[in-house]
């Protein structure tokens, strides 16, 4: 992959150019769950594009030498205030490659997705916005806990694609085996 010498500003220094001529990077993300099986999703837009909007999971980019779980624990923290515990990560349970348009560039993001619980005196202490980024108080409108039944009545669009179905067989533990989504959009 080539150095991301050239890459937008906008899309930050972890993106490089890959060989597919798409701006790339490694992603960690988390199905971040209550007490009562809700799951914390953001809502978010791209500037370009600022009457659409969707739902996705809580996460982002890999940092150069860090680790995935690192990753995500780094991220839920920035993105939601909330400090997890390394051992509150579970799996990876899934792996995804994700391609999307953000700041007038076709990116892709291979990621990995974790499951953790937070309880209910961590979810009802507030959400944080405290630890976002630029580019995230331009793009992220908010964030919201949902059942899984009304998010299968959402009508935006939700990442990754089936979300509420993917998350179901969790509510009750993993099995232990990373399954991977394939290359979707979002």
């Amino acid at each position: 992959m080539a150095e991301a010498a050239g890459a937008p500003s906008s899309l930050g220094p972890d993106w490089v150019l890959g060989d597919d001529g798409l701006y790339f990077r490694r992603g960690a993300r988390v199905l971040l769950l209550d007490d009562a099986d809700r799951i914390l999703l953001a809502r978010g837009h791209d500037v370009d594009q600022p009457e659409r909007s969707w739902w996705f999971t809580i996460g982002g980019g890999v940092d150069p030498g860090e680790s995935d779980v690192d990753a995500a624990l780094r991220e839920v923290h920035e993105e939601t205030g909330l400090r997890l515990d390394p051992g509150a990560l579970v799996g990876p349970v899934y792996t995804r490659s994700a391609i999307f348009d953000f700041y007038r560039q076709h990116c892709r993001q291979d990621e990995v997705l974790f499951l953790a619980r937070v309880a209910g005196a961590d979810r009802d202490g507030g959400l944080s916005r405290a630890g976002w980024t630029d580019v995230e108080l331009d793009v992220v409108d908010e964030m919201r806990w949902w059942t899984l039944d009304d998010l299968r009545g959402v009508q935006i669009e939700v990442f990754p694609e089936g979300l509420p179905d993917l998350v179901a067989p969790l509510l009750h533990g993993w099995d232990g085996v990373t399954r991977h989504l394939g290359t979707g959009h979002g």
